[in-house]
């Protein structure tokens, strides 16, 4: 609750902080370039993580193909269930309410696209490249000169340190838009429809997972329930003394996060700025809410950030009841 807190504050003082900027918001195109830079080497640090990781590394055989056939499942159940939902809450791809504003807004974002063509694929094949980077830099390097603990520890605050700087560029972003609040009005507390889809996608793809793997049904459902918060989801299953599964579930949560990294970008592009959300789940409200804000726009971020929150919460009834 405290990481919460923290990173709400730091967003909505960005926010505050950029509405006198309004007026000069021509002179700070700066800001994105900063927050690319920012991604990459967040998504490079979380690289060096995971690579100086041995039990990942260790299990990235029959642990990790099962971890890897649970996080196909729940992405494209958690895609196709957002899908639906968006067309009930009569969203457009843009996440925005049919309107003849919503109209005018679309058709900004149409001109927009055509302008930045082919940049997205840049820069998730740079996200791609600094992610395998980090993760041979770990396994090849960090991993010879630390030891893990004080690694991850190090590694830990360090992720906590670029996440804030992120949010204060997203902060900036969704001040200098000043359309964010108004939006969401259109929308209001049916939003909430959003996270709840994502979490019946995912639990729904955990469960035809495990109808493919050597592996209890409950526990394949308790190990999507995690939804990609890989600390959480993990311990609970070990403290339930259930350690394959909860080695299963730390890989499961860290690819789920690491693809939706990948593919947020393209899945915004190609399918929707909503269903875009899909992909990371609880992760959605901190380590993948500036790339989400870079790839969709302010209003989405919002509902990214409230969709994180909700599935953060319900990691830790989730996975109990699937136990």
């Amino acid at each position: 609750m405290s990481d919460i807190a923290l990173y709400l504050g730091i967003c909505m003082a960005g926010y505050v902080a950029a509405i006198p900027l309004r007026k000069v918001k021509d002179r700070l195109k700066w800001i994105g370039l900063a927050q690319t830079l920012s991604v990459l080497i967040l998504v490079f640090t979380m690289g060096l993580r995971i690579g100086a990781n041995d039990e990942i590394v260790k299990n990235l055989g029959s642990y990790g193909l099962y971890a890897l056939v649970i996080t196909v499942f729940t992405l494209a159940g958690s895609l196709i269930c957002v899908f639906f939902v968006r067309k009930a809450l009569k969203m457009d791809r843009y996440g925005l309410v049919n309107t003849d504003a919503a109209a005018e807004t679309n058709k900004e974002h149409e001109e927009n696209k055509e302008q930045a063509k082919g940049k997205i694929d840049t820069m998730t094949l740079l996200i791609v490249c600094c992610v395998a980077a980090g993760i041979l830099c770990g396994y090849f390097v960090c991993k010879n000169l630390f030891t893990f603990d004080v690694f991850n520890a190090a590694a830990g605050t360090a992720i906590t340190i670029e996440l804030c700087v992120l949010l204060v560029f997203v902060g900036l972003d969704l001040g200098l838009e000043g359309q964010v609040f108004a939006n969401f009005k259109k929308v209001g507390i049916k939003i909430v429809a959003i996270p709840i889809a994502i979490a019946i996608g995912t639990l729904a793809g955990g469960a035809a997972a495990g109808l493919f793997l050597p592996i209890p049904l409950n526990e394949s459902v308790a190990v999507s329930a995690g939804l990609a918060w890989y600390s959480m989801g993990s311990a609970i299953l070990l403290d339930a003394g259930l350690v394959s599964a909860g080695a299963i579930s730390f890989m499961h949560n860290v690819m789920r996060e690491l693809c939706a990294i990948i593919f947020i970008p393209i899945v915004a592009k190609k399918l929707g700025y909503v269903e875009a959300l899909a992909l990371p789940a609880s992760p959605a409200m901190d380590v993948c809410l500036p790339l989400v804000e870079r790839s969709t726009s302010g209003t989405v971020a919002v509902y990214s950030f409230i969709s994180g929150f909700v599935l953060s919460m319900a990691v830790p009834f989730l996975v109990p009841l699937f136990i």
